[in-house]
């Protein structure tokens, strides 16, 4: 598998200028667009021709080239445990195809870098596709790190300036109701202790509006705690180092859309006597042998529309994802 590196003018850009020869405009200090247009639909074409490739082989190390971030860590996983089962590939797979692709491109300085392709899909219905991909420095090929998956009404309106140029918000010091980078922990302890206390600018309100990645998750997991024949315990962990840094951009309500991980683990302790029964692919993703008990660790990437703290209203997921990477028996 190569990795494309597409040369996208962010590291150096050359403008003449009268008299005075030519400048070089540096992305590490200039406040320039992440990508071209052009470059960005390119890096479009290019995923979903890796991308599937990768998934009809089942190539773990394909996905690595091309995914990075929660999406990366899911999908290796995901590819991992389908060749174990089927080292053959996937005669059947139908490709991935993308179309009416248009672009969110910030204009940033420094390093990393990213961009939003939001895309329909030949995959759930008239659902639109927003990839986040970011490229941590000039010599390094765009990855996607983040997948959300809405429908056209669910989506707020992106803001764009005149030049046609989204806006990037950083990690902190934003007017959002919840810092981009307080999200995974936010939210990770609201799963974990059921506190949604409304830090961060809420005050005594609740942080997160009621769904299925939520509050019907919480009551999956009150439901589930204890059976006849298992007791389960979870434990929700935030991740924005690295890959899982979140991605935030601006929307005409004066909120922002943002992309953030979580990680989240379950440990079934099973009654004595009690025969477990694991399907095909999380045998494969399994250490150990579950005589006595299983933990479950699954990576979640979300999408969350964020309001601007002025407005007092909740955060909403817009899309939450999950997938099991790993699994562990005693």
């Amino acid at each position: 598998m190569i990795r494309r590196r597409l040369c996208l003018g962010a590291a150096a850009i050359a403008l003449t200028v009268p008299l005075a020869g030519c400048v070089t405009v540096h992305g590490e200090r200039a406040l320039i667009p992440s990508i071209r247009p052009a470059e960005a639909a390119k890096v479009l074409a290019n995923f979903a021709t890796q991308n599937n490739k990768a998934t009809k082989s089942y190539d773990e190390q394909a996905i690595a080239a091309i995914e990075a971030g929660p999406l990366g860590t899911i999908d290796q996983a995901g590819v991992r445990a389908k060749h174990a089962n089927n080292p053959q590939g996937n005669e059947d797979y139908s490709a991935l195809k993308f179309s009416h692709a248009k672009f969110l491109i910030p204009e940033q300085r420094g390093w990393p870098k990213f961009f939003v392709a939001e895309a329909q899909t030949d995959r759930n219905g008239d659902s639109r596709w927003l990839l986040a991909f970011r490229r941590g420095g000039p010599d390094e090929p765009w990855m996607a790190d983040f997948l959300g998956v809405a429908t056209p009404d669910a989506l707020p309106h992106f803001a764009v300036d005149k030049h046609g140029h989204a806006e990037a918000l950083p990690l902190a010091g934003t007017d959002l109701q919840v810092q981009p980078g307080q999200l995974s922990a936010q939210y990770t302890d609201y799963l974990d202790s059921g506190k949604d206390d409304g830090k961060n600018g809420a005050g005594t309100a609740r942080l997160f509006t009621d769904g299925p990645a939520t509050s019907g998750l919480k009551t999956s997991h009150e439901k589930s705690a204890r059976t006849a024949n298992t007791v389960t315990q979870y434990a929700d962990q935030p991740d924005i180092s690295g890959d899982f840094a979140p991605v935030a951009l601006r929307t005409t309500d004066g909120g922002a859309i943002v992309f953030f991980g979580s990680r989240h683990q379950s440990r079934a302790t099973f009654r004595a006597g009690y025969q477990l029964t694991l399907d095909k692919d999380t045998k494969a993703l399994t250490s150990g042998t579950p005589t006595t008990s299983i933990t479950l660790t699954r990576v979640a990437q979300n999408m969350v529309a964020v309001p601007p703290k002025k407005a007092g209203a909740k955060v909403t997921f817009l899309s939450s994802l999950t997938g099991l990477v790993s699994a562990k028996g005693e």
